[in-house]
């Protein structure tokens, strides 16, 4: 397995001219690392197996955990209204909404940045400063007063604002910012000492730009195209193995004891042939078994995918700084499980 990893890796890695970090374990056991391009272009640094990279909405999974502690704790529940647990006034929204329609998007309410309608997460800075989105409330106008897209658990729809106003639950709920709380009860808790919510004006050491090539060679950073700092829709930064040390410690059962890491786990929306969603985690079945638990996350700049696979036991990171990359290599990489 290791030598056909290195081999497909390496192979497709050259052929999309990958930019960022390959990380798969086992059993603690590191099956096969490395890392490719610059972290800063300008000045040639390049990208080490510890740099940490923008995951865009890879981190939904991390909101998804910060409201199942909650509803462990008894503060919440999975079937708890909207309306009875936040209070912020959204004048069009269905009072029949639960966390549930929310983390598994089928809640129907309108989305600031609709995936299936609109395809660049750029225009939406065209008339508000991104370097203003801050914090989960600042999104909040732009879908507060917005007519809903469909009845509540009528269907899947990818949501973006749906997990921002999980990030309000979550500091309703508990007094803190959406950010300090994730870092202290899931980052933390995972050991995940190179990750967090970093401000893209005030970004720590080795920590990865992202970057956009055009079509004539040319380049430029992301940081006009993406809010400042990320939250509950997406936005972290964490490093490979960092991630790594994430899924271990959930199926360890550090984050969530076992029925609520199982909750989290089930496959309770079928999006499409054998993809499924849980709360906040996409899961891919095979002839009817589970082939993979899995995150992604795209955004101008940044790609990301990762994923455990419960019957090899693997775990699998791969953050990249270029707006495309990581899925090819993910892709080559199941080709040899």
């Amino acid at each position: 397995m290791l030598k056909n990893i290195e081999e497909l890796a390496g192979t497709v890695s050259s052929k999309v001219d990958f930019s960022g970090v390959v990380l798969v374990e086992k059993d603690g056991k590191v099956i096969y690392q490395a890392a490719s391009g610059y972290s800063n272009r300008a000045d040639e640094l390049l990208n080490s197996a510890g740099t940490k990279f923008g995951i865009a909405s890879g981190s939904k999974l991390f909101t998804s955990i910060g409201i199942a502690q909650l509803v462990e704790k008894g503060m919440l529940a999975f079937d708890t209204k909207l309306k009875d647990c936040l209070d912020i006034v959204f004048p069009h929204f269905d009072e029949n909404i639960t966390l549930h329609h929310l983390l598994t998007h089928t809640s129907g309410i309108p989305d600031y940045f609709d995936e299936g309608t609109m395809d660049d997460y750029e225009d939406l800075w065209k008339e508000r400063p991104m370097y203003k989105m801050k914090r989960v409330i600042d999104f909040l106008p732009m879908f507060q007063n917005s007519k809903m897209m469909f009845s509540p658990g009528e269907r899947f729809h990818y949501n973006n604002a749906g997990f921002i106003v999980l990030g309000m639950v979550i500091e309703q709920a508990t007094g803190l910012a959406f950010t300090e709380y994730i870092e202290t009860n899931v980052f933390a808790r995972c050991g995940m000492e190179d990750s967090g919510y970093y401000s893209l004006d005030n970004l720590p050491k080795d920590t990865a730009y992202g970057y956009i090539d055009h079509e004539d060679g040319s380049w430029r950073s992301n940081i006009y195209c993406i809010a400042i700092r990320g939250g509950a829709d997406g936005g972290a930064f964490v490093s490979a193995p960092d991630m790594v040390r994430f899924w271990q410690s959930l199926l360890e059962y550090k984050l969530l004891t076992e029925e609520f890491t199982i909750k989290l786990m089930t496959p309770y929306v079928n999006v499409k042939e054998e993809e499924y969603y849980g709360y906040g985690i996409w899961i891919r079945k095979s002839d009817g078994e589970i082939f993979k638990y899995h995150v992604l996350g795209y955004d101008p700049g940044i790609s990301f995918h990762s994923a455990f696979y419960p019957q090899s036991g693997l775990k699998v990171a791969i953050p990249s700084n270029k707006s495309l990359g990581a899925y090819a290599i993910m892709k080559a990489i199941e080709g040899d499980i």
